[in-house]
Formats: structure tokens, sequence, C-alpha cells
């Protein structure tokens, strides 16, 4: 999958702004199905009925949609409901030392069962200890990302720990 993070307030025109990634896919054999448009919770929105159009234009054409750093925004559960998202990103910071506290766990537990109920794939991101990545197995949170599996590279792919073979 490749997860391409956009701002939906920048976006004038869905079709319009779309064209160069349809191109670069097409340039690619990269299969539409395999994007995941990210939008942030962290950027307020200007247009409930826009950002309503953006995602509806880009799951029209085959693309997925997800809500990155969810729980760390403007509008986290009213954009849940409002947008049905294919994904939903948890924020690092309700990960970070959820192993030893409750309050997190308690949240985490209850989005992750939201998520399940929604049929919506709920991820982690900026797992980091094995702690982190055990507790949130326990609640439910199947993926994970973060520094725990491996730190961004550009151009190559990065080798699986060997505890994950």
């Amino acid at each position: 999958m490749l997860s391409i993070n956009f701002l939906p307030n920048a976006v004038y025109s869905p079709w319009a702004c779309i064209q160069l990634t349809l191109a670069a896919a097409a340039s690619a054999l990269l299969p539409i199905d395999r994007i995941i448009f990210e939008f942030t919770e962290t950027e307020m929105m200007t247009s409930t009925k826009h950002v309503m159009e953006i995602i509806e234009t880009y799951k029209n054409i085959g693309f997925k949609v997800a809500i990155d750093d969810f729980g760390a925004g403007h509008s986290g559960l009213d954009m849940f409901a409002n947008f049905e998202p294919d994904e939903v990103k948890l924020d690092m910071e309700l990960i970070r030392g959820i192993a030893a506290d409750r309050r997190r766990q308690a949240i985490v537990r209850a989005v992750a069962r939201m998520c399940d109920e929604l049929q919506t794939v709920l991820i982690a991101e900026g797992v980091e200890t094995h702690d982190e990545a055990n507790a949130l197995l326990d609640l439910g949170v199947r993926y994970q990302q973060g520094y725990l599996y491996g730190k961004p590279l550009i151009e190559q792919l990065a080798e699986l720990p060997s505890w994950l073979l």
C-alpha cells in the first residue's frame, strides 16, 4: 500500500487535483486500490461539505481514505462519524507508554471496539517498544507501525527485525 498525506483545505477541486497522482500511478503500474489518502485531524476543516466531496470523489475513483493522527486534533469522533474512512491511524501520543497507562488503554480499547463494529481498519502509529506492541495487541490493535518495526527509508525497503521472522 502507498499512503499519501494530504491537506483537504488545499484541494480546490478533487477531480482536478488528483490527475497527477493518477498519471504517476499509471506510470508506476501501481493499482489505484493500493493507494490510501490520509487526512489529518490536526488541520481545522474549513468546510465539512468540501471534505466529504473530496472523500467521495477519491473513493469513487477507487482510492482508500484514512484519518491520520486520530486522537490528536480538532474533531476526531465527529470526523470519524461524518467521513466513513477505510482506516483510522491512532496518533503516537496515545501509544506512548500505553503498557502502563490504564487511561490510554481504556481509550484505545474503546476505539478498537468502535472500529471493529464499523469495519474500519485500526492502525497504531509510533510503536517503539515491545511493551507498547504487546499492550496494543492485547487491546485488539493488530496493525502497528513505528520504529520498533523499521525506520523510514528513501527508495528502499527496511529489513524486517529478526524477532518478526
